[in-house]
């Protein structure tokens, strides 16, 4: 099947044959829905705290911080904002001139508000001898646009997100970028003074990103009497999955085997990387200006506590298991605390015998540990909270898709429309073990969790194939606890004119 130029193709990328032949082997078979037991809830895999509880763990975060912990804020910010403006590249495109949905009336009746403003306003005088005003009133609306999005004006089509300017403040304006820096040096820094801030962005993107760095984190470290330790990663060559045709063979364009990058499932391998006892998981888009980031860094932190009281409790009692010196109580206080704080539950487990038992206990604590903030479902898109079955035959707190569920069976149906909460991508994770160990993070992947979609190349359709994603299936096995987050602290940016909600201006 495959020619000693593919071979070469695939050695160039670190990919290895028998790779490809699993990836081929998806595309034939597809893959499975997922057996739910229920949709986590309140009491049910969502942790509701009160006052007084969420002032424990923030108690519990400073204490940990006081240690001097490395804690990495690690932020997926590879995509380019091109869909962000999906709605103003349809303008440019259109046989009308002006202003006709309500989309891009609104875009240009609160023009001023974007925090971009002045910057488009200095680039249409320069490209056009005309300032925003002068263009609107003349009813040149697609001057305005095209030196919005094209690389004459400000190159917002092409740009990564993270380079866009978000909030305007009295003396200058923030890019989401920079944004996260700010919430870094909040929620994030230990006490030496330092905040370590990851960023994967693409390979034509890196350029933006050291200039930003090197043109405003010295300003940053005085402003918030921090010291930062900024670095980046790119989606790794080997993680790119290859396309198929429609009959599951390899796709050729020109000859060569075409690869897709695998989505943000890869970026575990970037994840994988990070060597740091804390790692923050946040996307680039969802941040806020600072005159409401306290809710925010209070939730961070809360969860942050979260994280480090039930890694401390897991860490005690792996050291219990594994020294042989336990009582049966012993034994049944881990089985209470597996079904009762990790809400994970295998329903043989009466029939397990003693040693196998304990050795069955010892493998579900000794795993990643990550706390979830969600949020309650109010029509935002978004993955939810579920308790699945796993391979073993347990069942556990996953975040799933739509598409993992299979909506034609009327008991998955039932418990996806009773779902209440979904995902905002918030997370905070411990990746090594009771010893300071790394775990490796693509040994908990469920490979069965990827998603194909139909493409096309060229004029021909072709399957491409995502690997699971990194807070669905590439952290399937891993231990999680969700935690109930005010909407408040979820502000993602998908359209431009979401920059005109309230919580951005």
């Amino acid at each position: 099947m495959f020619t000693q130029e593919d071979l070469q193709q695939l050695r160039e990328k670190g990919i290895s044959e028998q790779q490809i032949q699993e990836q081929l082997h998806c595309f034939e078979t597809g893959f499975p829905y997922l057996k739910l037991e229920a949709s986590a809830g309140l009491g049910n895999g969502i942790l509701s705290l009160d006052d007084s509880a969420a002032d424990h763990y923030l108690e519990v975060w400073d204490e940990y911080l006081s240690t001097n912990p490395d804690i990495v804020k690690f932020v997926p910010a590879s995509g380019a904002a091109s869909r962000m403006f999906k709605n103003l590249f349809e303008f440019l495109d259109a046989d009308y001139t002006e202003p006709t949905t309500d989309f891009e009336k609104k875009f240009f009746v609160r023009i001023t508000d974007f925090a971009f403003y002045a910057d488009l306003d200095e680039a249409c005088l320069r490209n056009e001898g005309a300032d925003i005003r002068s263009l609107i009133a003349a009813g040149n609306y697609k001057a305005v646009v095209a030196n919005l999005l094209s690389e004459k004006g400000l190159n917002y089509g092409s740009l990564p997100k993270g380079m866009l300017k978000f909030h305007h403040y009295s003396s200058t304006d923030r890019t989401a970028m920079e944004e996260h820096l700010a919430e870094g040096a909040m929620c994030a820094r230990n006490e030496a003074g330092d905040v370590n801030v990851h960023f994967t962005v693409s390979h034509e993107h890196l350029p933006y990103f050291k200039q930003l760095v090197a043109d405003k984190k010295a300003a940053y470290e005085k402003e918030y009497d921090v010291k930062y330790h900024i670095s980046f990663s790119e989606q790794k060559p080997s993680t790119d999955t290859i396309a198929a045709d429609m009959e599951n063979k390899p796709f050729r364009d020109k000859g060569k085997l075409l690869f897709r990058p695998g989505g943000h499932g890869a970026l575990i391998e970037n994840l994988n990387d990070i060597d740091a006892d804390v790692i923050f998981i946040k996307n680039i888009d969802n941040v806020v200006p600072d005159r409401i980031k306290p809710e925010t860094v209070r939730f961070k932190k809360i969860i942050g506590g979260v994280l480090v009281s039930l890694k401390k409790q897991i860490d005690a009692y792996v050291a219990l298991l594994e020294s042989g010196k336990y009582t049966v109580e012993d034994v049944r206080e881990v089985i209470l605390f597996m079904q009762q704080q990790l809400f994970t539950r295998h329903p043989e487990i009466k029939k397990m015998e003693d040693a196998e038992l304990v050795l069955y206990l010892l493998k579900k604590l000794r795993r990643p540990l990550r706390v979830c903030g969600m949020v309650k479902n109010v029509g935002e898109p978004g993955g939810g909270p579920f308790l699945a079955y796993n391979a073993d035959g347990s069942f556990s707190l996953q975040i799933l898709e739509s598409s993992q569920i299979n909506l034609a069976d009327a008991d998955s149906k039932a418990m996806f429309d009773r779902s209440t909460h979904f995902n905002p991508v918030d997370l905070v994770c411990a990746v090594k073990d009771d010893k300071g160990e790394k775990y490796n993070l693509p040994q908990y992947v469920d490979k069965q969790t990827g998603f194909i979609s139909l493409k096309s190349k060229s004029g021909k359709e072709l399957k491409a194939l995502e690997l699971p994603g990194l807070w669905n299936g590439a952290m399937s096995d891993w231990n999680t606890l969700f935690v109930e987050v005010p909407i408040g602290t979820f502000n993602p940016v998908k359209t431009v004119n979401d920059l005109l909600r309230e919580q951005h201006q």
